[in-house]
């Protein structure tokens, strides 16, 4: 009786993970992908919302307005917000609410103290020998200082915009001053917003969205990014290296 062998199973070749054409400059968002804003940013508005209506909302309806254009702003994101529950309130009266949580007052500490970067000086240190390194954010330039201005990895990017250098996003003038007319198929930009992916899209440059598979409304949020072209979704900004040559 013949002896019978097993078959051999052929692994399917492993896709590459590199993008087809390498950027020669990388521009980051900072919150959410430089830093984790869950105890500054995102509580802030929770307790703002709370403290200007008296409902306790929650994290999950914190996402379903960030999920929205034009509310990578928190404090229209607020207004906007305090207004639906039937609070009408101004940008700028969102703005101040929204400080004395952030900032602190009254002697009580604010929630800017629980800034927390996740990227190390290192990393960014290894990026900049391959890459010019630039960032557009959506904070003012004071609270980026606070929490960059003393940090070993910011003198590795050429140039900073925050909200006081260009318009809001998801207009696309921020990473229009960082590329000052160079290509923009030269440019990858990494970002955690609805806002960030429009921004880049209207700038013509390749997106990556930063976004982790346990964050709420992952499903929705993930399409949404497709939609508008993300390049990749990353659970952390360090799993770009499997994407760069």
């Amino acid at each position: 009786m013949p002896k019978k062998t097993s078959a051999v199973r052929k692994r399917a070749p492993r896709r590459s993970k590199a993008l087809p054409t390498q950027p020669q400059i990388l521009i980051f968002d900072v919150d959410g992908v430089l830093v984790d804003v869950r105890g500054t940013y995102w509580r802030s508005a929770l307790e703002t919302v709370r403290y200007l209506t008296g409902k306790r909302v929650t994290y999950a309806e914190l996402h379903k307005w960030k999920s929205k254009p034009g509310f990578n702003d928190d404090w229209s994101m607020v207004a906007a917000w305090v207004t639906a529950l039937g609070k009408p309130l101004s940008y700028h009266e969102a703005r101040n609410a929204f400080e004395r949580f952030y900032w602190g007052s009254d002697g009580k500490p604010g929630n800017v103290r629980n800034e927390k970067i996740l990227v190390s000086p290192r990393q960014i240190e290894k990026w900049a020998q391959h890459y010019e390194l630039n960032l557009f954010t959506g904070r003012t330039r004071q609270e980026f200082s606070f929490t960059f201005e003393r940090w070993p990895g910011t003198q590795y990017f050429r140039t900073i915009i925050t909200m006081d250098d260009a318009r809001k996003k998801p207009h696309p003038e921020g990473l229009q001053i960082i590329l000052g007319g160079r290509d923009p198929g030269t440019a990858l930009y990494l970002g955690d917003n609805i806002d960030d992916a429009l921004a880049a899209r209207e700038a013509g440059v390749r997106f990556v969205a930063i976004i982790a598979r346990d964050e709420h409304r992952y499903r929705e949020r993930a399409a949404r990014f497709r939609e508008l072209g993300a390049l990749a979704l990353l659970p952390r900004a360090t799993e770009l290296n499997r994407w760069l040559s």
